[in-house]
């Protein structure tokens, strides 16, 4: 064998094992569950792992998406939505009636105005964060965006199982986000984790129990006005 083909060989071997090793990940899981004395479940509970790593925090982040959230029955469906930094999300009013769909709290801050039935408005959520999302004409109308920078992350079922598949081998922050939690409680939830070849096991992840969005302001900051809401319906 020549030099230059035990090169190449050798190149080979080692580019192999780079990848191999790239490729070692393992599954996280767990149990969320909500501490409360109103049974509550642990749905709509986040917990994601973001990489403490630069780099693989760069060789992770995903492409943006195009995402729907529909208004129909004086609703957003779903309630929570979670996409990547970037991600365009359309609102469609499905209603026979205005509405008005608005952010100006945390995350994304937008005004959409009054748009029409059978019309559709989108924005862009360009960086990471939580947006709360309201109807400025409706206040029973909620949901978040969440914009996450990892992939690695689960939505929390009405059984509090968590599960976050095949996570790279690595440093990573875990973090906890719950509806009507404040920055303080979810920081106190927060903890460094290391992952490795072997499947992690969180334990039982004890989440207070927050207040949900039904309370809130119209955009101007002040409470709705039942008759102004009921002259945009029809009658």
């Amino acid at each position: 064998m020549t030099r230059y083909s035990a090169f190449i060989v050798s190149l080979t071997i080692a580019l192999s094992f780079g990848a191999a090793e790239r490729l070692e990940a393992a599954d996280v899981v767990g149990k969320v569950q909500i501490v409360s004395d109103k049974n509550e479940d642990a749905s709509g509970v986040v917990v994601s792992l973001t990489p403490l790593n630069s780099a693989q925090a760069a060789s992770l982040r995903q492409a943006p998406i195009h995402s729907t959230l529909t208004q129909k029955h004086k609703k957003f469906s779903p309630h929570l939505l979670v996409i990547p930094p970037g991600s365009v999300v359309e609102f469609p009013n499905r209603d026979p009636f205005f509405h008005n769909v608005f952010s100006l709290f945390e995350g994304k801050r937008f005004d959409l105005g009054l748009y029409e039935s059978g019309t559709s408005r989108s924005v862009r959520f360009d960086r990471p964060g939580v947006s709360y999302i309201f109807c400025n004409i409706h206040p029973q109308m909620n949901a978040i965006v969440i914009s996450l920078d990892t992939p690695y992350y689960s939505l929390v079922d009405s059984n509090g199982s968590v599960k976050i598949p095949k996570v790279e081998s690595g440093e990573y922050l875990l973090q906890i986000w719950a509806e009507g939690l404040n920055s303080e409680e979810m920081g106190k939830l927060s903890r460094r984790l290391t992952v490795g070849q072997e499947p992690v096991q969180l334990g039982v992840i004890q989440v207070p129990s927050g207040e949900s969005l039904a309370q809130h302001k119209n955009k101007y900051g002040r409470d709705y006005d039942s008759a102004a809401t009921s002259s945009y319906e029809p009658h």
